[in-house]
């Protein structure tokens, strides 16, 4: 389908209201208020919208339980602007074919497309179910987005998750874990030749994150990969430190889970290791669902994503990531999403779902 000029007029209309309304992760409510006013006066059939916390949803007329039903989630919030900006990260500035502002390409150029598309396709006969939702607190994988909705949306049969990604689709995402490690030793005088110096302990645990490699590597993926990020040790200079903290990140693959590379951790270092949290595992969707096969039919090129997004969060449902606009431009200095994007993003969207069987 060709949208209208009128259709990506409404789209970046809304977009600029958002980058207007600044919505940092977990305080979103002054975002989430305008997307539900707009959403109130735009939405092609009335009682469309629903809300909790700062998550807002809307789930297509003639809804039936036996049909497959496809999510459609885009992230409301955006990471806090970065110092370098020489534009106003909430004041939308339109310059030829980009419109510049915090959050314009991460992630509201996939909201505002999504969002239209949906009301385009609530128009139509469709074999599936469809719902829109705007998620919160997606850039902090907080516990107040799409994790509190959906044991209130109705069983999802497949998802795709809106991202800049080129519009086309990351069939795979690489999985997030922090660990905090510890090093022990016993204190002393630097002077004298006493006590165990945790640091020293640590050393060899450092070493052995920076050369161990995992043997199952992902084609899509690559191969796990840690980083020391952080260390802290000791009090003062003359004394023998007892302890040292460091912080891993670890970006899993499909070929592992976080709990089976804690295991691993555990077993081959002596410092004590304790995850933050297990549950953003990598995720992957086969090449042959029919999401998928619609998308490479259009010429998309199929792919796998170093970044973590919403996806992490749906547990076994098959999801791909998929929006206009470029990783690269996120979390950067003056962000900008292109207006082409915009119109490109809502009719491959449209494209990719309409007729699509599941």
């Amino acid at each position: 389908m060709d949208f209208s000029k009128s259709d990506i007029e409404q789209a970046v209309g809304l977009l600029k209201i958002l980058v207007s309304t600044p919505s940092i992760s977990r305080d979103e409510s002054a975002a989430a208020d305008r997307l539900q006013s707009y959403i109130e006066r735009s939405a092609p059939f009335p009682g469309a919208m629903h809300r909790h916390l700062n998550n807002i949803w809307c789930i297509a007329p003639g809804y039936d339980a036996s049909r497959p039903t496809i999510l459609l989630d885009a992230h409301i919030d955006t990471v806090k602007p970065v110092a370098a900006w020489t534009k106003s990260p909430f004041t939308p500035v339109i310059e030829d074919d980009c419109l510049y502002g915090l959050g314009s390409n991460d992630d509201g150029a996939s909201l505002v497309s999504m969002l239209h598309v949906f009301y385009k396709l609530c128009g139509t006969q469709q074999s599936y179910n469809l719902i829109f939702l705007a998620s919160a607190e997606e850039e902090v994988s907080g516990k107040d987005g799409i994790e509190a909705v959906l044991p209130m949306l109705p069983p999802i049969s497949c998802a795709i998750i809106g991202e800049p990604t080129g519009m086309h689709p990351a069939i795979a995402e690489k999985g997030l874990m922090v660990l905090d490690c510890t090093a022990h030793g016993k204190s002393g005088h630097a002077a004298r030749n006493e006590g165990i110096n945790a640091i020293y302990e640590a050393l060899p645990d450092v070493e052995w994150f920076r050369t161990f490699s995992f043997p199952k590597v992902s084609p899509l993926l690559g191969p796990v990969k840690m980083s020391v990020t952080q260390i802290n040790a000791g009090t003062q200079h003359n004394v023998v430190p007892d302890g040292c903290k460091y912080v891993v990140d670890v970006r899993s693959n499909e070929c592992y889970s976080n709990k089976e590379i804690v295991d691993i951790v555990a077993a081959n270092v002596k410092s004590e290791v304790k995850p933050r949290s297990l549950r953003l595992n990598s995720s992957s969707i086969e090449l042959e669902h029919p999401l998928v096969k619609r998308a490479v039919e259009l010429g998309r090129k199929p792919f796998g994503s170093p970044t973590l997004s919403n996806q992490a969060l749906i547990s076994n449902v098959p999801c791909l990531k998929m929006g206009p606009g470029e990783s690269s431009r996120s979390h950067t200095a003056n962000e900008f999403i292109k207006l082409s994007e915009i119109r490109e993003g809502m009719e491959l969207y449209f494209k990719m779902l309409d007729g699509l069987k599941l």
